[in-house]
């Protein structure tokens, strides 16, 4: 079996990506830093160091890396840009170097924010331009990782599934639940969501990006896929299409307008992602918002099933 370093393991799409590297025929290694599992076989990684990425990565010469690291919450990084530019670019560039001297294959998971959300339903051909410190560390690591002789870069949107909540070194930089949880999470205790209705994306189910990861992991072409999920919807939708299915009453879920959400970071009003040229490369359909949601559901009558 071909070997697979996972940077970021413990995180929502690194986990997805892991649970599923033996089936597309890798053996998979996986990494973690401010997220702790509760098993010793991961291994200690911070991609902010230098030397300790390069080691790990020549000491394991895998034959393909994907980097799901990143500090991913967007008003942190508007504060904190040193941090973000710490993990979301010279961390990148760290792994970069390191992955020149092994030949290794390199995935880099990016962002829907490289854009500025003016026009929406984006082409991997359209010019990013983004309006946000977060977007300009992605964008910046986007180029870092073109410029390697394997890579691809995928772009998802609003990244949403079932996650493991660990909360061990828990900082501000990244949120341990995603915006389908939190939803659920209110839902489920009867309290009311503001969701934003004039803000569009492409919510991507973390399962099916796992699978496009891997699927990339595999192929010989370069080049930029977006790796979202197939619908276009706002928060709002997509938090009333959860209430629906989960049997939870819509009328929880209040619509708002962004100019009545505090967000310290701007927002793209419409980063939807055109998903044609990824679905016919790895020859494959991904997910709409309904699919998505349905097999969270599926999954949870799946573990209930399994406890009782």
């Amino acid at each position: 079996m071909d070997k697979l370093l996972i940077i970021g393991s413990t995180g929502l799409v690194g986990s997805k990506v892991a649970s599923r590297a033996a089936k597309h025929g890798f053996e998979a290694y996986n990494t973690q830093h401010s997220r702790k599992w509760p098993t010793p076989d991961f291994l200690e990684l911070d991609i902010t160091d230098r030397g300790a990425t390069a080691g790990l990565i020549e000491k394991i010469r895998p034959r393909v890396i994907i980097n799901t690291a990143a500090v991913t919450n967007v008003d942190f990084c508007e504060i904190h840009k040193d941090v973000a530019q710490s993990v979301n670019v010279d961390g990148v560039k760290n792994v970069a170097e390191a992955v020149r001297k092994t030949r290794s294959r390199l995935i880099q998971v990016s962002t829907d924010y490289v854009f500025d959300g003016r026009v929406g339903h984006y082409e991997e051909t359209d010019t990013p331009n983004p309006v946000q410190y977060y977007g300009k560390t992605k964008l910046e690591a986007e180029k870092i990782v073109s410029s390697l002789p394997s890579f691809a870069i995928a772009r998802p949107s609003v990244i949403y599934g079932w996650a493991p909540l660990l909360s061990n070194g828990e900082i501000g930089s990244s949120k341990p639940k995603n915006f389908a949880m939190f939803v659920l999470d209110n839902l489920k205790r009867g309290e009311p969501v503001k969701a934003i209705r004039d803000q569009y994306a492409s919510p991507t189910f973390a399962d099916d990006l796992g699978e496009a990861l891997l699927r990339l992991a595999r192929a010989q072409e370069n080049g930029i896929f977006h790796t979202a999920g197939r619908s276009c919807q706002s928060r709002y939708e997509f938090a009333v299409r959860l209430a629906e299915v989960f049997g939870y009453p819509i009328g929880q879920i209040e619509p708002v307008y962004s100019s009545e959400f505090k967000q310290i970071a701007e927002r793209p009003k419409n980063s939807c992602l055109r998903v044609g040229k990824t679905e016919r490369f790895l020859g494959t359909t991904l997910f709409s918002v309904e699919r998505g949601i349905k097999e969270m559901k599926r999954q949870e009558s799946a573990r209930a099933g399994a406890s009782s």
